[in-house]
């Protein structure tokens, strides 16, 4: 007899990997990333994703259950590699990202495990990187149209996606998440608004998205929910680079749309954990939950 599926309020789908750095490695994708500061927050999130049959897939595994995440529906590829991404920092420590290709996150099939555990979850979280190759894109597609609550991080990395696939990764949104340079790419395609709240208006209008949210880098986040602009300066820290910020972002935000959090205290509280994993190394570093309160402590 079957074990009852447990309920994860959280799905994330998509790419699992090693940022390769000039001073070593670390674990990432944006997925993983999500889902790992999803638990720091105490929610309970599992991962759709697929690692290789090797040390990588295994050290990551190891990292997860280390932590205490769920790699049930982790699969494992025999003849693909676990991914890995080339990262360089500049000066100003921005990143950017040479995606290997093809790895095993390439290939994720399809399970019908998957129903269940979308009928039970809260929010799906996916990317469009997760969408370039033809055997997860069309597990993705599949997901789509049973997921619950669905959030776009949009994470547009050139040459890896096309306008195409992310025309149709934008219908039916809950929650659209991107940056400046993405919202001014993807309002482009079919607008010459320059004012960047015209370009969020015009975004939703287009696509019926009821909230989207900007990240600013440094200077904080936009958020429109079903038409009313909440913002936030962000926070200034010493910052040890950009790897992750988005992704800490994120799940901060989505932590407090779950508990139904006022979205002004909601885009301080994620500006200030995007702020956090920026002023440390790597996209999923150690932290204390209390040390996101202390920045927020004087600003909400």
């Amino acid at each position: 007899m079957s074990l009852p599926l447990k309920r994860h309020p959280v799905v994330c789908y998509g790419e699992i990997l090693w940022d390769l750095l000039p001073t070593g490695k670390l674990p990432g994708g944006a997925p993983m990333n999500v889902a790992y500061h999803l638990k720091k927050l105490g929610l309970d999130p599992t991962l759709i994703t697929r690692i290789g049959e090797d040390s990588n897939g295994r050290s990551l595994v190891r990292l997860m259950e280390a932590q205490e995440m769920s790699t049930e529906f982790f699969q494992v590829d025999f003849g693909m590699p676990t991914g890995t991404v080339h990262a360089k920092l500049d000066e100003s420590c921005d990143v950017t990202y040479d995606i290997v290709r093809p790895v095993a996150w390439d290939n994720i099939h399809w399970e019908d495990s998957f129903i269940p555990l979308l009928e039970k979850a809260r929010f799906f979280v996916f990317g469009s990187l997760a969408a370039r190759s033809q055997t997860s894109r069309r597990t993705l597609y599949r997901l789509l149209e049973i997921a619950p609550s669905r959030v776009l991080d949009i994470n547009l990395r050139p040459p890896h996606y096309d306008r195409e696939t992310i025309a149709k990764l934008l219908e039916s949104l809950y929650l659209l998440k991107l940056n400046l340079d993405e919202l001014d790419l993807i309002t482009g395609w079919f607008s010459g608004y320059k004012d960047e709240r015209d370009r969020v208006k015009a975004l939703q209008d287009k696509f019926q998205i009821p909230n989207l949210v900007v990240t600013r880098g440094g200077k904080g986040a936009l958020l429109n929910k079903e038409g009313a602009f909440y913002e936030h300066p962000g926070f200034s820290v010493q910052l040890a680079d950009t790897i992750g910020a988005g992704d800490a972002f994120l799940a901060g935000l989505l932590s407090q749309l779950a508990e139904e959090a006022d979205l002004q205290r909601a885009l301080a509280f994620s500006s200030a954990l995007g702020a956090l994993v920026a002023s440390r190394t790597g996209p999923c570093p150690d932290y204390d939950v209390s040390e996101i309160a202390e920045l927020t402590l004087n600003t909400i």
